[in-house]
């Protein structure tokens, strides 16, 4: 008898950190009736080429990643997914802001204000 292999799971493109699900958590907490999840893309703006969009997402789109979070549906858009792999995205608050920050090892540059970067 052969034994078959076993393939692991694949790995999800972008690793969220706890801060980062709490925070989607909280973004599901307060999300429109009609809201399925969160969704991360990058669509091309800013002074670099590419940016990191967030924004609430209705409906599943089938080439989009989808990776389930405790606090939620987490979804990466299937054209940025190529920009975004092995990256970790977290959530960050200090005394004057807040907001989603992204380790990309594809970004070969970013523009001075880190709004936008490119690959």
């Amino acid at each position: 008898m052969t034994e078959t292999a076993t393939r692991p799971a694949p790995k999800a493109a972008v690793v969220l950190t706890e801060r980062a699900e709490a925070r989607i958590a909280e973004l599901m907490g307060k999300a429109p009736a009609d809201a399925i999840g969160v969704k991360l893309s990058t669509p091309r703006r800013g002074c670099s080429g590419l940016a990191y969009s967030v924004d609430y997402v209705g409906e599943e789109v089938a080439l989009d990643e989808k990776i389930e979070t405790t606090g939620g549906t987490f979804y990466i858009d299937g054209a940025s997914v190529l920009y975004l792999i092995g990256s970790t995205m977290d959530w960050v608050e200090d005394d004057f802001s807040a907001g989603f920050v992204f380790a990309n090892p594809n970004a070969k540059g970013a523009c001075g204000c880190g709004k936008s970067f490119m690959v």
